[in-house]
C-alpha cells in the first residue's frame, strides 16, 4: 500500500519528500486514515488525492494528528479531502460494524487477530469481552463461533452506542450483551464466575485488570486472551518478555495456569510491539 502511493507520488514529491511519506495508512469501510508529518503539510491534498485515486471506494482521507489516548481511546483527527464525515461502516469478515472514528476506537489492523479468536471459540461458551469497543471481537465470535453468550463491556458511552447498532446490523442480538461501565466494576458487581473465556483487547489496561479477568471465569478451566505493549531490545524476545511480566502477577494469584501461544500481533513503533498471549487457567472453587 505504502509502495504504490510513494510510486504513484513519486514525480510530484520531491526525494526528501518521498523519504518521509508515512508507511502505511488506514482504510475502514469509505474512510483513509493517514498520519502526515508536519513537514508534509504542504502536500497533504496531493496525499489525499492520490489515496483516493488509488483506491476508488475512498470517499473521505482523514489526517491523525495526535496518538491514541486516554481511556476511550480516542485520536484526534482532521479533514484532509472528500466527504466531511467521521462515520462510517467497516465491512470484515462478513460482519458490518458502523463506527465513528473521532468518538470511538477501531483498527483495521486487528482484523486476522480477531478471525483467530473467533476460531477458537466454541459455540456452548460464553465470553466475557472486557474493552468491546464498537463490539468488533464479540460480534464476529457471535457470528462465526455462534457462543452461547458474549458480554460486551466498554466504558465509552458512544461505543456502546455503535455496539447496539452492530449488534442489531449483524442478527445477533440473542447472544451479544452490550454493557456500559468499567470492566472491572461490572464483573464484580454481574459477571463474577460466569465465562469460558475472557477477552482483554486493551493493551493499556490488561496488566491492571488481570485479576477482573480471573475473576470473570468459571470454576475449572477457562482461557485468557491477554494483551500488551512492550519495548525490547534487538536481543530480547518480545513475547517472552511479556510472558515473564504477565506469569509473574498470576503467581501471585495462586492459580494454576499455562501460557499455552503467545505471538506478536503488530509493531507499533521502533521496537515496540502489541503482543498477545493465550492462557488457560486452572479456577479453583
Amino acid at each position: 500500500m505504502a509502495r504504490r502511493l510513494r510510486e504513484y507520488l513519486a514525480e510530484r514529491l520531491e526525494d526528501w519528500e518521498l523519504k518521509i511519506l508515512p508507511s502505511s495508512y488506514d482504510i475502514i469501510g469509505d474512510i483513509a486514515v493517514i498520519r502526515i508529518p508536519d513537514a508534509l503539510k504542504h502536500r497533504a491534498e496531493e496525499i489525499a488525492e492520490a489515496i483516493m485515486e488509488i483506491n476508488s471506494h475512498v470517499h473521505t482521507v482523514l489526517n491523525q494528528v495526535s496518538p491514541v489516548s486516554g481511556d476511550f481511546r480516542l485520536r484526534r483527527l482532521e479533514w484532509v479531502m472528500g466527504e466531511k464525515k467521521t462515520e462510517t461502516i467497516h465491512k470484515e469478515h462478513g460482519c458490518l460494524f458502523k463506527v465513528d472514528l473521532e468518538k470511538c476506537y477501531f483498527s483495521p489492523r486487528l482484523s486476522f487477530e480477531r478471525a483467530r479468536v473467533a476460531g477458537e471459540v466454541k459455540p456452548s461458551e460464553t465470553v466475557v469481552n472486557m474493552f468491546a469497543g464498537v463490539g468488533c471481537f464479540s460480534i464476529l465470535i457471535a457470528k462465526k463461533a455462534e457462543a452461547k453468550k458474549v458480554y460486551s463491556i466498554d466504558i465509552n458511552p458512544d461505543a456502546i452506542r455503535y455496539t447496539e447498532e452492530n449488534v442489531a446490523l449483524n442478527g445477533v442480538a440473542h447472544i451479544v450483551k452490550p454493557i456500559l461501565g468499567d470492566a472491572g466494576s461490572i464483573i464484580e458487581e454481574k459477571l463474577e464466575g460466569v465465562a469460558d473465556r475472557v477477552l482483554m483487547p486493551l493493551p493499556e489496561k490488561a496488566y491492571e485488570y488481570i485479576v477482573f479477568a480471573v475473576e470473570a471465569l468459571k470454576p475449572g478451566m477457562g482461557i485468557i486472551h491477554y494483551y500488551d505493549f512492550t519495548h525490547s531490545k534487538r536481543s530480547e524476545d518480545p513475547i517472552v518478555k511479556v510472558k515473564k511480566k504477565i506469569c509473574e502477577r498470576l503467581h501471585l494469584l495462586k492459580i494454576g495456569f499455562e501460557v499455552y501461544s503467545g505471538r506478536i500481533i503488530r509493531t507499533v513503533g521502533p521496537r515496540w510491539f502489541q503482543i498477545v498471549l493465550d492462557i488457560a487457567v486452572n479456577k479453583k472453587n
